[in-house]
């Protein structure tokens, strides 16, 4: 139940709204000249669900110092909208784990990163009530790792820096360098973070160039995205093998099809000349596929007296 005094100690400004007017002169807080004042409804309970979701929320226990919340966010670009949800999710989280609460804002380009440095205040210029101060992380604090050992030393932390790097133009020496640390790692433990690495770099370039160290350095590696990068190699080496093939069949179709064609001419040029082909003639003209072969028997054809003299080393057309 609600006290007396604690009735009345609101209730004077329901009643007199320009009270705080010159209550800041005593408090001695500058504030500007006060226009006017109005009372607002008290109620502020919701109506209607609004779904609020932090992108992670850990608590995180110290030795000295007690527990508290870490709220990790990732922010791809300037957000306006933040500046309520932000101190929303603070607040409401205090309120409801009694914890100090940490925001944690994770970005990927300097610009987004020093727009969500800027601290949240709530209340009057001159006199904040509620700041909100996100911890930023991003390209211009997070170290960009391109020495093995030190990748090896915490790879998660790493691949976090190789993410938040995924603009930076050395990111091909970043992406190496993981790519050689993640070699000798358990496949356990590697797997996620080469997938971690795949998904945070989108649609960017470096995207490919990780594609691309994936397929070679950690090739024996089963993971999603490395079953991916096999199954488009196996496609394209489908491909192109129909592609070869049907190169290779066309060809193979025209060297069979000119020699066809040259194995019936030296027939008809013999047959014309009047010259007996005797069986074993036929069928050694018949069965060749050497086009370059029928070719000189061809020229042969139209000198030699019998059949069989087309198969000289050296017949009058050759001389």
């Amino acid at each position: 139940m609600v006290s007396a005094p604690h009735e009345a100690m609101h209730r004077i400004f329901q009643e007199h709204p320009d009270l705080f007017s010159r209550l800041s002169e005593v408090l001695g807080v500058d504030l500007p000249p006060l226009a006017s004042a109005e009372s607002v409804t008290v109620d502020l309970t919701e109506t209607e669900p609004l779904e609020r979701r932090v992108d992670t929320l850990l608590r995180i226990e110290t030795q000295n110092d007690g527990p508290f919340l870490l709220v990790v966010e990732a922010q791809g670009k300037k957000d306006p909208g933040k500046t309520t949800s932000w101190p929303y999710y603070v607040t409401y989280l205090n309120n409801k784990y009694r914890l100090p609460v940490l925001l944690l804002v994770i970005c990927q380009d300097h610009a987004t990163a020093a727009w969500a440095a800027r601290p949240i205040t709530i209340g009057l210029p001159r006199w904040p009530t509620v700041t909100t101060r996100p911890l930023v992380a991003g390209p211009h604090n997070m170290p960009a790792i391109t020495n093995v050992a030190e990748a090896r030393k915490d790879l998660a932390l790493a691949t976090l820096a190789a993410i938040t790097h995924a603009d930076n133009p050395d990111v091909d020496a970043i992406l190496k360098t993981m790519s050689l640390a993640l070699r000798e790692t358990p496949e356990a433990l590697a797997e996620p973070l080469v997938e971690l690495i795949a998904q945070g770099l989108g649609n960017r370039p470096a995207a490919q160039q990780w594609r691309n160290l994936v397929a070679v350095d950690l090739s024996f590696y089963t993971s999603p995205l490395s079953e991916e990068i096999r199954d488009e190699g196996r496609v394209e080496g489908r491909v192109e093998g129909r592609v070869e093939g049907r190169v290779e069949g066309r060809v193979e179709g025209r060297a069979e099809g000119l020699a066809q064609g040259h194995a019936e001419a030296v027939l008809v040029i013999l047959g014309a000349r009047g010259i007996d082909i005797t069986q074993a003639t036929r069928e050694k003209v018949t069965t060749c596929g050497d086009p370059e072969v029928l070719r000189r028997w061809l020229m042969r054809a139209a000198f030699v007296t019998t059949s069989d003299e087309i198969f000289d080393e050296e017949t009058p057309a050759d001389r």
